[in-house]
């Protein structure tokens, strides 16, 4: 069920010649702001421009060509299909990918530039989940899911290896939580190296799942989609969600002008291109001071996918 942290170093030791070694950046106006020492990972330069390609390149990379035949499969609201299409693509296979047909048009773009072969589908996660279905079926592709696979999950660890190498005094990670791989893989990463760090997730209000699975103690599932974090509206598996239980400090959650203030700030202050998404985890460092003050935090810029064309009034 669980990735170990010899799967996620197995993983690193794939990703070294796949994917790119993201640095670590830091604003003293944003440390004023928090009351806080913020060390941001920036995953906006990772390859596809996200850090979904770690775990779709992991996936891949793991893999026999023999089962890579006929190529892979997957749904996605942005992120994992751009990466899933490019590792495909590098490793010369063919990518289905089913998007909803909500996705920003720059995602959707980057998916059918990297070869990926493109389905719409309605903005659902059972109409995304049949039509991978159907297609997985029609061409035998092996379906890699954009967050409930231990070979994912692995993948985006290698996210907290790095940073907790590069900034040895962290004691505090904070990551979006949509799905819940990238904070399933930290919480692995944290508590295996080092158990005295505080992993905290941040989602948008409007889609608050992993906030209300975690209090009620049951998993909890999205039924609005119209956050402005379009890469964060997905909710958690069986799986993310056990490993968040046990080993997460807990979940802030932020509104959408909170949100579109952090992309701001970002931009402006450290004059980092992040999407919405990205910017939802130092919303929630604003927003929550008293979890934060005076602590070194490890804050991951997930993405920098940013649809210009939908920028215009939103920011």
């Amino acid at each position: 069920m669980f990735p170990s942290l010899s799967e996620l170093r197995a993983a690193a030791n794939r990703l070294a010649r796949l994917a790119h070694h993201t640095p670590v950046q830091t604003s003293g106006c944003l440390n004023v702001l928090a009351g806080a020492s913020l060390h941001f990972k920036c995953e906006n330069f990772q390859r596809g421009g996200a850090y979904k390609f770690r775990g779709a390149a992991n996936a891949i990379a793991a893999l026999p060509d023999a089962q890579l035949a006929a190529g892979v499969v997957t749904h996605s609201s942005g992120n994992h299909a751009t990466c899933l299409s490019l590792a495909a693509k590098l490793r010369g296979i063919p990518a289905h990918i089913v998007v909803p047909r909500n996705a920003p048009l720059i995602k959707r773009r980057a998916v059918e530039a990297y070869g990926g072969r493109l389905t719409l589908c309605e903005p659902t996660l059972a109409a995304r989940q049949a039509e991978a279905d159907r297609i997985q079926r029609e061409t035998s592709a092996i379906f890699v899911h954009p967050y409930d696979d231990e070979l994912v999950i692995a993948g985006q660890g290698t996210v907290a290896l790095e940073l907790l190498e590069q900034v040895p005094g962290l004691d505090t990670l904070v990551a979006p939580v949509s799905g819940g791989g990238l904070l399933s893989g930290l919480c692995v990463a944290a508590s295996s190296l080092k158990p005295t760090v505080e992993v905290w997730g941040a989602e948008p209000a409007l889609a608050d799942d992993a906030f209300r699975s975690l209090r009620d103690g049951e998993l909890r599932v999205n039924t609005d989609t119209t956050t402005i974090a379009d890469g964060l509206r997905a909710s958690l598996s069986e799986r993310t969600f056990r490993i968040i239980r046990q080993h997460a400090r807990g979940i802030v959650t932020v509104t959408e002008d909170q949100i579109v203030t952090a992309m701001r700030l970002i931009w402006e202050r450290m004059k980092l291109v992040v999407e919405p998404s990205a910017a939802v985890p130092l919303a929630a460092v604003l927003a929550a001071p008293e979890k934060f003050h005076g602590r070194t935090v490890g804050v991951v810029l997930t993405g920098g996918n940013v649809d210009l064309d939908k920028l215009t009034g939103q920011a």
